[in-house]
């Protein structure tokens, strides 16, 4: 009889498939045995996958909790907007909680979110991966050791991608703000959680400025067609589907096997992008979020920081510069570079990181470390486990909405946590 810690998915799309691997390697700890997704292709192959009796496959997380626990734990990966519904159906039964970032699409679901999980008895993490890297491990090591004193500013850059950018904000589900959530959220909600981690500070104030430049009708090249594959100008657009599906990822990438419904050969991959939004021109859609932003934060005791997410980027580490009272970190892909100014002295720390920074990559290692110290904290009963809880999510959650209040209205906007 097993006696490991037992998992319910919902959402078997690219996040829901991470994890539930990781999980499958790892069976001696813990296994999946309830999934609910509505799509039948994916909810067929990862109940095949995990070997899930059929009275545990749902077409929902309705079903899946309308029942009584069916599992230990619950990992949340479904669409955006409809966090809100099962964490708090969850937390109602005590389950233990693993919500995919952005915890709500509002507010006012975050802070519903964060009450139903202080209410609870279950152990509670936002999926925020940046914190559980052994990058993370060294950068913390070194400001909160003293080695640039105290941290008085930083810069961050998101660098979202040339590829990445039009595959989630442009063709795919996040595309509008409209239907899913600002794309600072979407997308950036991690950096804002990782200025805060970093700084070790609360959030206080911000403004922002960015929008959506590039990806519109008007750029639209001319004798362009409305989908990659018969498009007269393809071989010239830096955003074919046809190339970054076909030559920049894996066929086995997680983002080729998302668009595919799980095959990776080269008529899958054709028949999606003849069919799907995946194939579809990026000047051509009803995408509206920002393909660019800039955010200026301040935090408690004066210090400040700032934070810029660009699509016009190569697909690289995250880069974050911390300025402190006795000296200077610079990051750049996985090498951290420390000035002393107390010996005039540079040192070169470097971090190798498993796989690479984007979800195909396991995020250098946060999916696997997050879910490694999610599943500890559930065995031990011990919550220091997890460096993602609920309060300090909600802080760089509610600091990207009042961001982009303030984008739109040109104002100075206080954050304030719920």
């Amino acid at each position: 009889m097993f006696t490991g810690t037992t998992v319910a998915v919902i959402g078997a799309g690219s996040r829901g498939t991470i994890y539930g691997d990781w999980i499958r390697q790892h069976d001696d700890r813990a296994r999946v045995v309830a999934v609910a997704e509505p799509d039948p292709a994916r909810r067929e192959r990862f109940a095949r996958d995990h070997a899930i009796e059929p009275s545990l496959v749902f077409d929902s997380a309705d079903q899946l909790l309308a029942r009584e626990r069916v599992a230990d734990v619950v990992i949340i990966c479904h669409q955006d907007r409809q966090h809100v519904a099962a964490t708090v159906a969850a937390a109602a039964q005590d389950y233990h909680i693993l919500l995919e970032k952005p915890m709500a699409t509002t507010a006012q679901g975050c802070i519903e979110v964060v009450e139903a999980a202080r209410r609870s008895a279950g152990q509670f993490a936002v999926c925020h991966v940046l914190r559980y890297t052994r990058f993370a491990d060294r950068i913390i090591e070194l400001v909160r050791g003293g080695a640039i004193g105290d941290p008085v500013s930083m810069q961050h850059l998101e660098p979202v991608g040339w590829w990445h950018f039009p595959h989630a904000y442009v063709r795919g589900p996040w595309r509008s703000g409209r239907t899913s959530s600002p794309v600072l959220l979407a997308k950036s909600c991690h950096d804002l959680d990782w200025i805060r981690f970093v700084m070790g500070r609360p959030l206080s104030r911000v403004s922002s400025f960015g929008s959506l430049t590039h990806f519109t009708p008007e750029n639209k090249p001319a004798g362009a067609g409305e989908r990659c594959l018969d498009c007269a100008v393809e071989d010239s657009c830096a955003f074919s589907a046809r190339r970054i599906y076909h030559e920049v990822l894996a066929p086995d990438n997680i983002l080729v096997r998302r668009i595919t419904n799980g095959e990776s050969t080269p008529q899958a991959i054709d028949q999606a992008l003849e069919t799907g939004d995946f194939g579809r021109c990026v000047y051509s859609g009803d995408n509206d979020v920002n393909d660019h932003q800039i955010v200026n934060l301040e935090l408690e005791g004066g210090r400040t920081a700032s934070m810029t997410m660009a699509a016009f980027t190569p697909s690289t580490w995250r880069r974050s510069r911390i300025f402190g009272t006795a000296g200077f970190i610079d990051t750049h892909d996985l090498t951290i570079d420390l000035f002393d100014f107390r010996s005039a002295q540079h040192r070169t720390v470097e971090v190798p990181l498993p796989g690479d920074p984007t979800a195909g990559g396991g995020h250098g290692g946060g999916d696997a470390a997050l879910i490694d110290a999610f599943l500890r904290s559930v065995e031990t009963g011990d919550p220091s486990h997890i460096r993602s809880g609920p309060d300090e999510s909600l802080e760089s959650h509610l600091a990207a909405f009042a961001a982009e209040t303030a984008r739109h209205n040109g104002t100075v906007e206080r954050i304030v946590a719920g």
